[in-house]
């Protein structure tokens, strides 16, 4: 049963807008990717949990706080008798371990050892749970679900699930029986509303209003050529077409994420948008989505 949906963190969204409207630097663009790529690894696992059997609660994407200090969690199942804690990597290519650390065969880059990464946050996972006064047998791994990753050297000893070990990991869970009393269900609740909406990792890069592109550009290919056709934009790229009120709420929605101290008026959003309307058809699709507050040009829409 799943309890918390994965979605895109404001942070992937944010980075997402802002790959689109301004030049990132290397290092911003590869932590961007990462992002993306981590996020697709996420989505990944949560199709094949899907053939999980018997009684469980899936909580996805927990952001907690215990004694002053945050953790993440990707995938937490609850069992009647095992709570696992899921730490999902979509790693690519060839990797070996030496001397604790992970190291890029081709690139010989070393990466964070997710272990070590995962050691720190089941231990701050079970002070919660004592916290809590619950008594439960914590089970952590680290799921690699990119088929195309190789680790060499990986220790037998340590908590690591593999591509090829993914599926019989969830075979071997699903041969366990489990049935989930009151107890289990206030736990997943209590777990979710400790679950915290503003992140203190979040690394964005400094931008303004000023110096973003504007306009509204293809929500497939992300171009920005595109032309109105009657009740739709098409692009003359890829030649996808939207209709005009669905491009126009995507842009409102984009420009509250960046500029959240910005109000939507129709104003703002004609000048965000830049396109091929008049202020008219954007005030209507304005009205007709958001509540309007204000009158006449003082007039804003939440």
């Amino acid at each position: 049963m799943l309890i918390k949906a994965r979605g895109e963190s404001d942070e992937l969204m944010i980075l997402r807008y802002l790959n689109t409207r301004m030049e990132l630097t290397e290092k911003e663009k590869l932590y961007y990717i990462n992002l993306e790529r981590g996020y697709e690894g996420e989505t990944i696992f949560d199709q094949l949990v899907e053939s999980l059997l018997e009684e469980r609660y899936i909580i996805n994407d927990l952001l907690l706080e215990v004694n002053n200090s945050y953790f993440q969690i990707d995938t937490l199942i609850i069992s009647q008798g095992v709570i696992h804690f899921l730490d999902i990597k979509n790693y690519q290519g060839d990797c070996y371990f030496e001397s604790d650390k992970l190291y890029s065969i081709t690139t010989r880059r070393e990466y964070k050892n997710p272990v070590d990464q995962l050691k720190r946050s089941t231990t701050l996972f079970r002070q919660l749970l004592q916290n809590l006064k619950q008594n439960y047998l914590v089970e952590a791994s680290v799921i690699f679900v990119n088929s195309e990753f190789t680790l060499y050297q990986a220790p037998m000893d340590q908590p690591v699930i593999l591509p090829t070990q993914v599926n019989r990991f969830l075979k071997d869970l699903n041969k366990t029986p489990s049935k989930l009393n009151d107890g289990h269900r206030k736990l997943a609740q209590r777990l979710v509303s400790l679950h915290q909406t503003i992140n203190p990792f979040m690394k964005l890069p400094e931008y303004t209003y000023e110096q973003l592109q504007k306009g509204i550009y293809c929500r497939c290919c992300k171009s920005f050529m595109i032309c109105r056709k009657r009740y739709h934009f098409v692009c003359e790229k890829c030649g996808e077409h939207e209709k005009i009120d669905s491009a126009i709420l995507r842009n409102v929605e984009e420009f509250k994420l960046l500029f959240p101290d910005h109000r939507v008026t129709t104003q703002n959003i004609y000048e965000w948008c830049k396109v091929d309307l008049n202020k008219k058809t954007i005030s209507r699709i304005l009205k007709k989505n958001y509540t309007a507050f204000g009158i006449t040009s003082d007039t804003y829409f939440e």
